[in-house]
């Protein structure tokens, strides 16, 4: 009767693990690398979790590959930071609705001794055109991301046809953005960094910020709910919990405590329109 007693009292320590991961709940996020390798999912994914028993697994990847990824129905929610393309990706009613989440900026970064001389240029355009015209080194996610969507608006602004001037100084590695920072250092050249990665990131080298503060280097992020009448299968009752909380008072502030040696690298502004 013991032995029974102790086979019983095995199996059903085995089988409770396999029981409670199949009732753990769980959504996948599509998202940014900058919000990854920032490291504000580290910081704000435990908060939410434990108010909702909820976890969030997310898929870091470029704006691009991310909404390609809700598009065909692998994620329950997409945030990223490409608003002309995530306001498609809603009128093409992949998305429920579009809710702004929290926002910083673009910067340019380049070598300090600075060959194509940008440094304290005001305009982002002024700084694209000096290092085209000086074919300088520059390095481009070239990943479809929404820092690279951002960085060909500035060529094409800057007034600059990037097929007929690109050569070897101009690099596209198809890459996050701590691959592209990496990659900068190494090659010693310019490259548009958001700033939250850039504060995260350590092993900067002879790299430093060059261009900062033009309104245009605004970056904005956005979060939607992948239409679950598109894809039935979508978690919209528990995506939407992950929404509500990053746009609520509570995950606000959660987005603004994140700090990289007292400097706040993202600011919630879920108050701001909405589409």
């Amino acid at each position: 009767m013991k032995f029974r007693q102790l086979f019983f009292a095995a199996v059903l320590a085995l089988l409770v693990p396999f029981g409670a991961a199949a009732q753990e709940r769980s959504i996948i996020v599509a998202s940014t690398t900058s919000t990854e390798q920032s490291g504000l999912f580290g910081h704000i994914l435990g908060p939410f979790t434990a108010k909702t028993g909820i976890h969030v697994k997310v898929v870091a990847v470029g704006t691009g590959q991310a909404l390609d990824i809700g598009r065909r129905g692998d994620a329950d929610v997409v945030f990223v930071h490409d608003k002309a393309a995530e306001e498609k990706f809603l009128a093409e009613g992949f998305a429920v609705r579009r809710f702004d989440v929290m926002y910083n900026d673009f910067i340019v970064v380049g070598p300090s001794a600075d060959p194509a001389r940008v440094a304290k240029d005001k305009s982002v355009l002024d700084a694209f055109g000096k290092i085209a015209a000086a074919k300088a080194t520059f390095i481009s996610r070239g990943d479809r991301s929404g820092t690279h969507a951002a960085e060909l608006r500035y060529w094409k602004d800057a007034g600059i046809d990037l097929d007929a001037v690109k050569g070897p100084w101009y690099r596209e590695i198809g890459q996050g953005m701590g691959a592209a920072l990496n990659i900068a250092v190494a090659a010693n050249g310019y490259v548009l960094s958001d700033r939250g990665t850039w504060l995260s990131f350590k092993q900067r080298g002879e790299l430093a910020i060059l261009v900062e503060g033009d309104r245009r280097l605004f970056n904005q992020y956005g979060a939607m709910l992948v239409n679950p009448a598109r894809h039935p299968h979508v978690k919209a009752a528990d995506g939407q919990a992950w929404i509500d909380w990053l746009v609520s008072p509570e995950g606000q502030k959660t987005i603004a405590d994140y700090r990289i040696g007292g400097e706040q690298l993202f600011f919630p502004n879920a108050d701001a329109s909405r589409s």
